[in-house]
């Protein structure tokens, strides 16, 4: 063997391993010009923010204006209890805003499916997982800022709004920052929840059904429960276990705020890892 003959052996390894950090890298680029070239995704992401921010606003105005149709005496007793909701008030819009995200997220899979385009993304990318991954951090990525600026953009009217009866507060009281930050987690994972199932269900219709029966009706319906259900099985609804995070929340058989949290990741981590498993090993 030529000392030529065996540099070219001994390089493979490396533009291999250069080769794959590449096409993962050419992934996340074709997602991301994938989705951004999509006209509804950017009425979508504004649907969301201002969504949020006006329901909001207009439950600030409402609770504020409630609060000072109050005898000076019960604003008194009462006052430490509004503050203490009051972050959770300013976010109320997050509850509508969780199915907005939720469209977006089975979207991006479900509609290379309903135009056929998944066949051709495959031919160009064979790898499976990896064209899955992309997706995935594309679209966490967006639901993430958009997320973050959504809950902020919430946060701030709504108090300045309250303030005026003086139950506003700012970032830094005790759990207020925890609530806006935890409002864009949530509705993160609720985007990747719903991608997920989109990657299971592969129909878009369905995708958005299951989602939204995931998210929005399972919590409707066990308001139906008999208390002493109710007590065990609430804390474990999606939505109560990952609204605990931004949520005031009083009953003391919720879950803390970071472990409901956990438990919510836990849903969208098992609809993904399902999506994940039949995106790769069954045919388009």
């Amino acid at each position: 063997m030529t000392m030529a003959t065996a540099s070219t052996v001994a390089a493979r390894p490396a533009r291999r391993a250069a080769a794959g950090r590449a096409s993962f890298g050419g992934a996340l680029r074709s997602e991301f010009t994938k989705i951004r070239s999509v006209r509804s995704t950017y009425w979508t992401l504004l649907a969301l923010v201002v969504a949020c921010v006006g329901i909001g606003a207009i439950g600030s105005y409402g609770h504020a204006h409630d609060f000072g149709q109050m005898t000076a005496a019960a604003q008194a007793a009462n006052r430490a209890g509004e503050i203490t909701r009051a972050p959770m008030v300013s976010l109320f819009g997050v509850i509508l805003g969780q199915l907005v995200i939720a469209v977006l997220g089975a979207l991006t899979v479900t509609s290379e499916y309903s135009t056929g385009m998944i066949r051709t993304s495959l031919s160009v990318l064979p790898g499976r997982g990896t064209v899955f991954a992309a997706k995935a951090v594309v679209f966490g990525a967006i639901a993430l800022v958009t997320g973050l600026v959504t809950s902020f953009a919430s946060f701030f009217p709504g108090q300045a709004i309250m303030s005026g009866q003086h139950i506003g507060v700012s970032l830094g009281h005790p759990g207020a920052l925890r609530a806006v930050v935890g409002a864009g987690l949530f509705l993160a994972v609720c985007g990747l929840l719903s991608y997920g199932l989109g990657a299971l269900i592969r129909h878009t219709a369905g995708a958005i059904t299951a989602s939204i029966g995931l998210l929005f009706v399972l919590f409707v319906l066990t308001q139906f429960l008999p208390q002493s259900w109710a007590v065990h099985i609430d804390k474990w609804i999606p939505f109560n276990a990952g609204a605990a995070i931004w949520e005031h929340q009083s009953a003391p058989v919720m879950l803390s705020p970071w472990t409901g949290f956990g438990v919510f990741c836990g849903y969208a981590a098992i609809a993904m890892a399902a999506g994940l498993y039949r995106f790769r090993y069954r045919d388009t």
